[in-house]
C-alpha cells in the first residue's frame, strides 16, 4: 500500500462523514480536545520508537521548568537557567546527530596527518524529528529570557505544543509565541476553516506522490552510479532533484499545515513558490521560512547582525548559513550547501552597491534586466543541490565532472523523460495558480465558493486521482533532519 492509499481513505471518509461527525464535535467543551491530541501525539511518535519518545518528554521537561523559574528569577540567574537549556539542548542534538560525524572526521584528520588514532564510533540512532523539535523548544526558552513572553503556566499546555504531531517529525518549526497563544484561544469545532485545510492536504498529496515520488527514479539512480551516464542525464537528473526536494518537502508541510487547520490550529508558512526568487536573500525568504526566520532570530541577530561593522555583517551572513546547513545533517557535504549560500548571501549584498541593475532585478529595465540574474540565482540554487543530494565527496566530484565537461553514457529513457515534463508542466501550471491566488485570491474564491457537496466530491476525486498517478512510495526527504 503506498502513502497516498490511507490518506484517500481517510480523508475520503472524513469529508463524506461530516454530516454525521460535526454535530458531536459541535457539543464537545473547548478543552475536551487538548487531551486526546497530546495522547495521540506521542502515540504518533512513539510508534516509530517508544523509547525516543522519553527523549521528547525529557526536553519538554526541562524547558517547562526553565521558563517557569526563569520567570522568579532576574539578571545572572536567567541567564545561567538559558544556558542550561541551552547546553543540554544542543549537546543532546549533537550527540544524537553529530557524534558519528565528528569522530569520523577527527580519525580523518589524524591519519593525514600519520597519526594513527582510532576514536570510538558507536552506532548511533537518530530520533526523528529531534532537529525540528530541538529548535521549536530553545525558541520558547529564548523568547522568555528576553521578556518577548510569558512563561507557559500549563505543563500539558507545553508538552502539546512540543509534539503536536502534523510538524512534529520534519517541521515547520513553529515558534512558542505563535502556536502557545492558540492553545489558549482554540476555535470551535463549528469554525473550522475546513476547506482550506482539505485542499492544502490535497495539493500536499499531489506533490508528494504524484510530482516527487515520481521525480525520484532520474536522481535515484544517477547518484548511484554518476559514471554511467551521460552530461544530458546529469543535467536532467540535477533539475529533477531540484523539483523533487520543493514538492517532497513543502508537499509535507502543506499536509501539516492542512491537518492543523482541521484541528483547530495555524502552524507557520514554510514555503512561498521559492523558484521565483528574485535573489539569494529572497530565496530564504521563500525557502524554509520557518528554518531560516530561527536562524535570524536566534543566531544571525544576536551575532550582531548587520548592526556592527560591513566585514561583521559578512561573516555573520556566512556563519549563520554555515551552521543552518550543517543543521541539515551531519555530512561535510550539507556544511559546504550553507557555505556556498553564505557566500552568494554576501556576493549579493555587496553587487547591490556597485551593481545594483543587475542584483536587483526589480530595478533591471527590460527583460534581460528583470530575469539575468534571476535566472543565476535559480542556476546556484539547483547546483547547490548538489551538495544536499551527493552521498558523498567523490561522488560530487563525479557529477560536476559530468554538468561541465561533456561526456557520453546512458542518456534518459523516453519514461523517464515523460515524467520529467510532465512534472515541471504540473509545477508551472501549480506556480501560476499560486501568483494569480497571492495576487487577488482567486483560487480560494472558487473553491469556497463551492456547494459543499461538490467540495467534497472535487476533493475525494483528486485523492482518488492522487492514488491513481501515484508513484511507489518514497520516505519524506527531510524526515533524516
Amino acid at each position: 500500500m503506498n502513502f497516498a492509499t490511507p490518506l484517500f481513505l481517510f480523508f475520503f471518509l472524513l469529508i463524506f462523514g461530516l454530516r454525521w461527525i460535526l454535530p458531536i464535535l459541535k457539543a464537545l467543551p473547548k478543552w475536551a480536545p487538548k487531551p486526546f491530541l497530546l495522547a495521540g501525539s506521542y502515540f504518533f511518535y512513539m510508534s516509530w520508537n517508544p523509547k525516543f519518545g522519553l527523549l521528547l518528554f525529557g526536553t519538554t521537561i526541562l524547558d517547562y521548568w526553565i521558563g517557569r523559574t526563569m520567570d522568579q528569577k532576574e539578571g545572572r540567574s536567567r541567564a545561567i537557567l538559558l544556558s542550561i537549556s541551552l547546553i543540554l539542548n544542543l549537546g543532546v542534538l549533537a550527540f544524537f546527530k553529530y557524534f558519528i560525524f565528528f569522530m569520523e572526521s577527527g580519525n580523518a584528520l589524524f591519519s593525514a596527518f600519520g597519526l594513527n588514532l582510532s576514536f570510538p564510533v558507536w552506532r548511533i540512532v537518530l530520533p526523528v524529528g529531534i532537529s525540528f523539535y530541538t529548535f521549536q523548544s530553545l525558541s520558547y526558552t529564548i523568547d522568555v529570557f528576553r521578556r518577548e513572553i510569558l512563561p507557559e503556566k500549563s505543563f500539558w499546555n507545553y508538552a502539546l505544543f512540543l509534539s503536536f504531531f502534523p510538524q512534529l517529525v520534519a517541521g515547520p518549526i513553529v515558534p512558542a509565541r505563535t502556536f502557545l497563544p492558540q492553545l489558549k484561544t482554540w476555535v470551535s469545532w463549528k469554525e473550522l476553516p475546513l476547506r482550506e485545510g482539505f485542499v492544502l492536504v490535497l495539493i500536499g498529496v499531489w506533490k508528494k506522490v504524484v510530482i516527487a515520488d515520481q521525480l525520484s527514479v532520474l536522481p535515484d539512480s544517477f547518484y548511484r552510479s554518476p559514471l554511467e551516464f551521460s552530461s544530458a542525464y546529469a543535467w536532467a537528473a540535477v533539475f529533477a532533484y531540484s523539483l523533487q526536494i520543493y514538492c517532497d518537502f513543502s508537499g509535507y508541510t502543506d499536509i501539516a499545515l492542512g491537518s492543523a487547520l482541521l484541528l483547530g490550529f495555524k502552524l507557520t508558512e514554510n514555503f512561498r513558490m521559492p523558484y521565483l526568487a528574485s535573489g539569494f536573500s529572497d530565496f530564504w525568504r521563500r525557502w524554509h521560512i520557518s528554518l531560516s526566520s530561527w536562524l535570524r532570530n536566534y543566531l544571525y541577530i544576536p551575532l550582531g547582525g548587520n548592526r556592527k561593522s560591513e566585514l561583521r555583517t559578512y561573516v555573520n551572513l556566512f556563519l549563520t548559513m554555515l551552521l543552518g546547513g550543517l543543521w541539515h545533517g551531519a555530512s561535510w557535504n550539507f556544511v559546504v550547501w550553507g557555505g556556498f549560500h553564505g557566500i552568494f548571501l554576501g556576493l549579493e549584498r555587496l553587487g547591490k552597491k556597485f551593481w545594483p541593475a543587475f542584483f536587483s532585478p526589480e530595478n533591471g529595465s527590460g527583460i534581460i534586466g528583470r530575469f539575468s540574474y534571476r535566472i543565476f540565482v535559480i542556476l546556484g540554487v539547483v547546483l547547490c543541490w548538489v551538495f544536499f543530494r551527493s552521498p558523498n565527496w567523490k561522488t560530487t566530484g563525479i557529477v560536476f565532472e559530468k554538468l561541465f565537461h561533456f561526456s557520453s553514457g546512458a542518456d534518459p529513457a523516453f519514461s523517464s523523460l515523460r515524467i520529467f515534463f510532465i512534472a515541471f508542466f504540473l509545477f508551472f501550471v501549480a506556480t501560476w495558480i499560486g501568483k494569480r491566488d497571492e495576487k487577488d485570491g482567486s483560487f480560494r474564491k472558487f473553491y469556497e465558493g463551492l456547494h459543499p457537496v461538490i467540495f467534497g466530491v472535487l476533493v475525494g476525486i483528486g485523492l482518488l486521482l492522487g492514488v491513481i498517478f501515484s508513484s511507489e512510495s518514497q520516505p519524506f526527504i527531510y524526515f533524516v533532519f
